[in-house]
């Protein structure tokens, strides 16, 4: 169930990927800053499954949601490296370090629009994103790849034909199911809050 907190967290971090400008060592701020993230994971999970769960609100600082995400607790998927989030009001902005062959998994197209997705690059991503009544939502607004931004159509062609596939849910505008019981999530300065119903 943390797993799903997780990915909640990082789809509404933005279904994004990100470079965190702080070392990798961990430190004791560090630490504590990961295990407050997940004291509050498990609050929201054992929250959603009471029959009324407590309304009072849920706030992930960016500290903690960067925390987390460095402490190795959030498998990401193949070609992501060193994803960090930072949060304005209803915005996400999230930097990582891509290796696009491997997000690819051996899927190669001839098309020389989708050339710019491969090798090793830094990769900005900035979405609006929220949750209401149940449901996330997620749209990217700019991608950058080595501070060169990507033309919309080449991000959608991109989309169709690496992400989709194996994660059908995922695009330039995404909707979910928030789970246990989460009816609400506010991107604000440098947080997230997320409410239960």
């Amino acid at each position: 169930m943390k797993a799903r907190f997780a990915l909640v967290l990082l789809i509404l971090i933005f279904e994004t990927l990100t470079a965190p400008s702080w070392s990798q060592t961990k430190s004791n701020s560090t630490s504590n800053q990961t295990a407050s993230a997940e004291r509050k994971l498990q609050h929201l999970e054992s929250n959603g499954a009471q029959a009324h769960p407590d309304p009072a609100p849920t706030e992930f600082t960016e500290q903690e949601i960067n925390a987390y995400f460095a402490s190795g607790n959030v498998i990401l998927p193949d070609g992501l490296q060193s994803v960090g989030f930072q949060e304005q009001p209803g915005v996400v902005t999230g930097t990582s370090r891509v290796d696009f062959d491997k997000l690819k998994a051996g899927k190669n197209t001839y098309n020389p629009l989708l050339s710019v997705f491969s090798g090793l690059h830094d990769v900005i991503v900035t979405a609006h994103a929220y949750g209401a009544h149940g449901q996330g939502l997620v749209h990217v607004d700019a991608v950058s790849i080595d501070s060169v931004e990507v033309p919309e159509f080449v991000l959608e062609l991109f989309v169709e034909r690496y992400l989709k596939p194996r994660y059908p849910d995922i695009g330039i505008d995404s909707r979910f199911a928030l789970p246990a019981r989460v009816d609400a999530a506010t991107v604000g300065l440098h947080r997230v809050t997320i409410s239960q119903r």
